[in-house]
Parts: C-alpha cells; structure tokens; sequence
C-alpha cells in the first residue's frame, strides 16, 4: 500500500471514531438534559409548597405585581434601589442612608460634602516604587500604566469616591511619600 492510500486510510478511520463519539456523546447529552429536568420535578416534594408555586405560575403580571407588594408589607421588607449586581453594595448601605435622611430631617444641618475627587499631586523620589505599587492596585492598572500615570503628575486618580475611602487612600500613599489631594 502506498504512503498516501495508507494517509487516506488513516484519515478515515479517525473520522469514523470521531463520528461515532460525537453520536455518543450527543445521546448522552439528551440523557443528561431529561434527568436535569426530571430532578426539578422531584425536588418539589412538598405538595403545600407545589400547590403554592403552580398557583404563583399561573398569576397574571398586575397580580404578581399586588402579590409582591402585599408580601413586602406583611413580611416588613423595604424597598431597594432596582439595578442588578452594580446595585448590590448600595443595598447593604440602604439601612444606614435611610437612617441618616430622617437625622437630616430632624436637624437641617449645612451639606457636607460625601463624594471626592482624589488628585496625586507629587510623590518622593525615592518612594516611587512603592507609589507605582499601590497606584497599580488602587485603579488596577497595568505596571507600565501605573508608572506613567504617576510620572505624569499631577493627575486625578478616583472621582465620586466616598470620604472614608478617600481618607483611607490618603493615609495609605501619605505613608508610602506621596502628596494626595482631596478635592
């Protein structure tokens, strides 16, 4: 047989077991889709809880909508700001800005200001390194775009950043030799 027949040959014979796995594996993909739906099934057991869903499934949008309202009035749930996973961290601090809007209302106090813009205005020589460093893992820069950005000073690190974090960064790249600004 000659070099090239027996290439063809080889060629199809891989074929043919790559076919036939993907047939395989294709039926088992079936087998694996039903028994994932046939668990769901079974993990109902408790028939008040089955009644319970099926009755749910079958609301209409207005009654699901009146359903949940009625159940964040009976179970004491307030209302959280609508907006996935972006919106999650402000959930945990909606108990503490209600709590600081009805301190607000007692007493109207003089705006302070919450929100600041951070600016590296200098650093030292000698603790550019360490400023490069922390600058990297504060804006999550790459290592040669954090020695740009703090060649170029002075320049605006963070906007809109909360007075404890602001603070914090501060004190942080104060200690390391830098000069930060909170504006």
């Amino acid at each position: 047989m000659s070099l090239s027949c027996r290439y063809a040959a080889q060629c199809c014979a891989r074929q043919l077991r790559a076919s036939t796995t993907v047939r395989a594996s294709g039926s088992l993909f079936q087998h694996n889709i039903a028994r994932r739906h046939n668990s769901t099934e079974a993990a109902a057991t408790n028939p008040k809880i089955a009644t319970i869903v099926d009755q749910i499934s079958q609301l209409t949008l207005l009654e699901t909508a009146d359903l949940v309202s009625s159940l964040k009035s009976r179970l004491n749930i307030p209302d959280l700001p609508v907006g996935g996973f972006a919106a999650a961290p402000a959930a945990g601090a909606a108990p503490a800005a209600a709590a600081a809007e009805e301190a607000e209302e007692a007493a109207p106090a003089p705006a302070e200001k919450t929100l600041f813009t951070l600016k590296l205005q200098a650093f030292d020589a000698g603790a550019k390194p360490k400023v490069i460093k922390e600058i990297k893992s504060l804006l999550g820069l790459s290592l040669v775009d954090s020695k740009k950005f703090v060649e170029s000073a002075p320049k605006t690190m963070k906007e809109s950043v909360p007075k404890e974090e602001a603070e914090k960064i501060v004190a942080t790249l104060k200690e390391l030799g830098a000069t930060v600004t909170m504006e």
